[in-house]
C-alpha cells in the first residue's frame, strides 16, 4: 500500500449509494403551449424535452434532504454517520445560513459539517471534485455530495426561450475511502471563465443589485440566458473537454461504458457523445422526463442507471458539464458499485 510523506495511507474516493428526488407534480410541453408561445414539436425538437417537473411545496433543502434520505434507506446508513454534507445550488433557500446547514438538520446528521457551492451546471463536478478532496485527505469518511435546484423559484414564465427549458429535482451521492487507487475517482479537469458572464446570469440578489422595488420591476431576480452564445459555447466546451480527459487517460471509446453529460440539451449530449465516438446509446439520458435541473442533472442519470442494472463494478464513466460562469469540466470515474 502506497503511503504519503506523512505516513498516512493513500486512498482515493469512491461513490458507494446513491439517492434522488423529483417533485410529484410534472408540467408537460402542453402545458407551455397554454402559457407562451410554443409547441411540443417545437421544444422537443430543439431540446429534446417532453416533460420537467416542478417543486410546489418545499425549496431546495427540502428536496436535498429527500434525495440524502432516500441515499440512507439505500444504503441502511445513520445519517449521524456522516462527517460533510456538500450541496451543489444556485437556488439556496437564503443566502444564509447554507442549504447543507438546512438539510443537516432535516436529516439528523448531528455530526456533520457542511457548506454550499454554486456554479451553475458544472455545481455537481466541482462539488465532486471538492468532496472526493475531503476523502483523499483521509480527514473524512463519509461525505455526501447533493446537486439540487428548484429552478422554478428563479424562472420568467413568460420567456418561451427559457421557462421550457428548467425543471426542479435533486439527488445525492455518498463518498467512501478506497484503497483501491485504480477505482472511484481516476482524474478530473474543471475550468472556468468569467467572460462568459454576460451570457447566463441572474442579476438580482446580491451584493450589485439586492433587492429592491426597482429590482424586481426589472426582472433581477429571473434567470435571464443568451441561448445561441451558450449553446455554442456548451457544444465545444462539453465535447473538448470530455475527449481531454479521455485522451489524458488512455481511453478509447471502446472503453468508455457511459458518457454521464449535463442535461441541458439533446443536441449538446449528441454532439459531445459524437466527439467523443461513441455511440448514441452510451449517453445517459433523460432530459426528455426531467428537463434541465442544473445541479442535480448528473446525479441523477447516475441514480436512475444504477438502479435500473445499467452500471456495473469497473465501468469507466465521463461525467461532463457545462454552466453558466462560463464553468465546465469533466471527471473520469471508475463505477465501484456492484
Amino acid at each position: 500500500m502506497e503511503t504519503s510523506r506523512n505516513n498516512r495511507k493513500l486512498v482515493n474516493a469512491e461513490i458507494t449509494g446513491v439517492g434522488m428526488y423529483v417533485p410529484e407534480k410534472v408540467l408537460d410541453n402542453h402545458y407551455f403551449e397554454t402559457i407562451v408561445d410554443t409547441n411540443d414539436e417545437w421544444i422537443v425538437s430543439r431540446t429534446g424535452i417532453k416533460e420537467r417537473r416542478k417543486e410546489e411545496n418545499g425549496a431546495t433543502s427540502d428536496m436535498s434532504a429527500k434525495a440524502v434520505m432516500d441515499l440512507l434507506k439505500s444504503k441502511n446508513m445513520d445519517p449521524e454517520e456522516i462527517d460533510a454534507i456538500i450541496v451543489a445550488t444556485v437556488t439556496p433557500d437564503m443566502f444564509f445560513p447554507a442549504t447543507a446547514c438546512l438539510v443537516q438538520e432535516k436529516i439528523g446528521a448531528k455530526n456533520a459539517w457542511g457548506f454550499d457551492l454554486s456554479a451553475a451546471c458544472s455545481g455537481f463536478l466541482f462539488a465532486l471534485e471538492t468532496g472526493a478532496s475531503l476523502i483523499q485527505s483521509g480527514r473524512h469518511k463519509k461525505v455526501v455530495v447533493v446537486g439540487a435546484d428548484k429552478m422554478s423559484s428563479i424562472l420568467d414564465y413568460t420567456d418561451r426561450n427559457t421557462c421550457i427549458i428548467f425543471g426542479d429535482g435533486a439527488a445525492a451521492v455518498l463518498l467512501e475511502p478506497t484503497e483501491d487507487l485504480d477505482s472511484g475517482y481516476i482524474d478530473s479537469k474543471l475550468h472556468c471563465d468569467g467572460k462568459g458572464a454576460e451570457f447566463l446570469y441572474m442579476k438580482g440578489g446580491g451584493s450589485l443589485h439586492p433587492c429592491s422595488h426597482e429590482s424586481l420591476d426589472d426582472g433581477y431576480h429571473q434567470l435571464v440566458q443568451d441561448g445561441k452564445t451558450v449553446f455554442k459555447e456548451a457544444v465545444k466546451g462539453m465535447a473538448d473537454i470530455s475527449v481531454e480527459i479521455m485522451e489524458r487517460n488512455n481511453l478509447k471509446s471502446e472503453d468508455v461504458a457511459y458518457l454521464v453529460p449535463h442535461q441541458a440539451n439533446k443536441r449538446i449530449i449528441d454532439a459531445t457523445a459524437n466527439r467523443m465516438g461513441i455511440p448514441l446509446e452510451k449517453a445517459m439520458l433523460n432530459i426528455d422526463r426531467y428537463g434541465n435541473t442544473t445541479a442535480a442533472t448528473i446525479p441523477l442519470c447516475l441514480t436512475e442507471y444504477y438502479r435500473a442494472g445499467k452500471l456495473k463494478k469497473g465501468d469507466n464513466l465521463i461525467l461532463s458539464a457545462f454552466g453558466a460562469g462560463f464553468t465546465w469540466g469533466a471527471i473520469y470515474i471508475k463505477w465501484s458499485l456492484d
